[in-house]
């Protein structure tokens, strides 16, 4: 089912839009000696290779493959010698697809750089890996990086489709079940040759039930890959439900629950970004000042989601969720920031008092800006009796602290602090 052209790439739309680098380098009229290399980054399975392909049969050039698991220095350089002789020889212009650049090492990389400088050879690189930590600065410099994302369930559930009716598949050999085939686009989580694996599987044990045309069910996908399939639709019921009952068990600091919810995530094929933005919003909603490291580890979660992919990132999701889970917990600011935000939608503002306001304009002094300011920093500890809210506001409290873990010193701290304000 590997495309042969780029009309049939599944996914990849914003790589594939006219004039983008992809498509000129596929238009034979565009072809040139000196046309740019390519370093394709994205997760297994979004089209690396059948892009590289798909370029080479539509430009008509010739398409040399190399894997960095097995090719050297001595492999590189023969294929840079015949791509110069094809060139000076025949006038024909080389793709050198290689495969996981990122298991080259530095000199092999370095073996590439005379044929990319030159143009002898177009490279298109592929890999899993960040290539700002994997490829050589020089290779970097001469190459653009374009990044694939993971396949939509659009984009899979089209592919599927046609791998069930298209000759080069399963030609209508068998049917299959809307359950089934929900359950093949979950189960790939993006990647297209994971998704067309188990159908083929599942296709071939359908085969031995012995009808004129099998068809497909979902238990028959579950047997297939060895897999129980969850009941887990992302955009239904169970996508809210599931991400609903993950939440609350971290509120309610039940960590073996959020744990086991979170697997069922995992596991359904959810969006880790969706995960750990979700864990975010908890650190800051449910945990706020009784912890304030655990917004930054939430953050550092999603940051490491985004940076090494799945499945490894269900690690720092782990230890992100376990951690909120078993810290203490408080809802001040976030109870905070909507009484205020009620106050302003009710019309309780007021103006900003003169002596707080800008003085540094021409003019400010004559309306009386600043006057009368008390600068805090003059003071032996740093706070000093001064009205910050507008009169109209003057002595609303917002910010209630609890009793629970860090909030505990904030609320002793801000008693004082509030009894210094008033003048107390």
């Amino acid at each position: 089912m590997r495309p042969v052209s780029l009309d049939e790439v599944a996914g990849q739309a914003h790589l594939l839009k006219p004039g983008s680098p992809i498509t000129v380098l596929a238009d034979p009229k565009a072809v040139a000696p000196g046309a740019v290399s390519i370093i394709l980054w994205g997760p297994p399975g979004t089209g690396k290779t059948t892009l590289a392909q798909a370029i080479a049969r539509s430009s008509g050039r010739r398409f040399v493959e190399l894997s960095a698991v097995t090719a050297g220095v001595r492999d590189v350089r023969e294929v840079m010698q015949e791509a110069l002789n094809q060139r000076d020889l025949y006038g024909h212009s080389t793709i050198l697809f290689l495969d996981e650049i990122h298991r080259f090492t530095k000199a092999q990389q370095d073996a590439l750089l005379p044929g990319v400088e030159n143009g002898w050879v177009i490279l298109i690189a592929a890999t899993t890996e960040n290539p700002s930590f994997s490829v050589i600065s020089p290779l970097l410099s001469r190459s653009l990086l374009l990044t694939l994302q993971p396949l939509s369930d659009e984009d899979l559930g089209a592919l599927v489709d046609r791998a069930l009716e298209d000759a080069r598949g399963l030609h209508g050999a068998v049917t299959l079940a809307p359950d089934a085939r929900a359950a093949l686009i979950r189960l790939a989580s993006g990647d297209a040759r994971r998704a067309l694996t188990a159908l083929e599987a599942a296709a071939g044990m359908a085969a031995t039930e012995g009808e004129a045309v099998p068809v497909v069910t979902a238990d028959i996908v579950a047997q297939a890959v060895d897999r129980a399939l969850l009941r887990y639709d992302r955009q239904g019921d169970e996508h809210y439900d599931v991400i609903s009952a993950f939440i609350k068990s971290i509120r309610g600091s039940d960590v073996d629950a959020a744990i086991h919810y979170l697997a069922r995530m995992i596991e359904a094929g959810e969006d880790p970004r969706f995960i750990a933005r979700r864990l975010v919003i908890s650190a800051a909603e449910d945990i706020g000042l009784a912890d304030p490291q655990a917004l930054q580890i939430a953050v550092a979660a999603a940051d490491a989601v985004a940076f090494i992919g799945m499945p490894e990132g269900r690690i720092p999701l782990a230890e992100a969720t376990a951690y909120l889970a078993t810290t203490a917990k408080s809802n001040a600011a976030y109870l905070a920031v909507d009484k205020a935000i009620a106050d302003v939608r009710a019309g309780k503002i007021g103006r900003v008092p003169v002596h707080l306001r800008d003085a540094h304009y021409a003019g400010a002094k004559r309306l009386g800006h600043g006057k009368g300011y008390k600068y805090p920093h003059d003071t032996e500890i740093g706070v000093v009796a001064q009205q910050y809210l507008p009169d109209e506001l003057r002595g609303t409290r917002y910010y209630e602290p609890t009793n629970h873990g860090t909030e505990r010193d904030i609320q002793a701290r801000l008693d004082k602090i509030r009894r210094i304000l008033d003048g107390r």
